[in-house]
């Protein structure tokens, strides 16, 4: 059942075009970030990784709230409580879901980024580095925001001013991409990871009752 939830919720992303509309945001920041800049090839070079890093933050509020309103507003989460599956394994489904459908592609378009500010070989394999073991806890923490503010009504700048200010580690554990800085950086994704479900469970819950 888990993995047909997981599917489920990628098929939707997907399907629905949801999963495009942040890489498409992404790669317009890249390409709009050297016009504001100008040609100072060695400058885009050393904020390149920065911007690229806040740009995937900003990406990831995109889908957030599509991650649990729609079911919400359906009843699939009531209908799946009532069959015995637990909200803590519903998020954690979700959360594999999420991350799969925007981590990966959106490393994908990190190359043709950092092509457009000018990083060089070692700087795109620090940044990749960094986004394999941050995005993990973007996605996380997108999961439990998504929960706690699904019940609620104009939540779309609500997911923004509850989602930015805890995402703040992330963004400078990874734009510093030092050996100390990505230790922080994975030991932060690991703890948004490991609580999600849980907040995201209790969430819901407390919305149910």
């Amino acid at each position: 059942m888990w993995l047909i939830l997981i599917r489920r919720d990628l098929m939707r992303a997907f399907g629905q075009g949801g999963a495009w509309l942040p890489l498409v945001f992404f790669l317009l920041v890249a390409s709009l970030f050297p016009f504001a800049i100008g040609p100072d090839t060695a400058l885009l070079g050393r904020v390149g990784s920065g911007v690229l890093w806040t740009a995937a933050l900003l990406a990831a509020l995109l889908p957030v709230e599509r991650l649990v309103r729609p079911d919400l507003a359906s009843g699939v989460l009531d209908q799946l409580a009532i069959r015995g599956h637990s909200d803590e394994k519903v998020a954690c489904a979700k959360l594999v879901a999420h991350w799969l459908s925007f981590g990966p592609p959106l490393m994908a378009a990190t190359l043709a980024a950092a092509a457009l500010l000018n990083l060089d070989g070692a700087a795109l394999a620090r940044l990749e580095l960094g986004l394999l073991i941050g995005t993990p806890g973007l996605a996380a923490l997108g999961l439990a925001v998504a929960a706690l503010t699904a019940s609620l009504r104009g939540a779309g700048a609500l997911i923004g001013l509850v989602m930015l200010p805890l995402a703040t580690p992330l963004l400078i554990f990874g734009a510093s991409a030092g050996p100390g800085a990505l230790k922080l950086l994975a030991a932060t994704s690991l703890l948004f990871g490991a609580a999600a479900p849980f907040v995201a469970g209790a969430a819901l819950r407390a919305g149910r009752s």
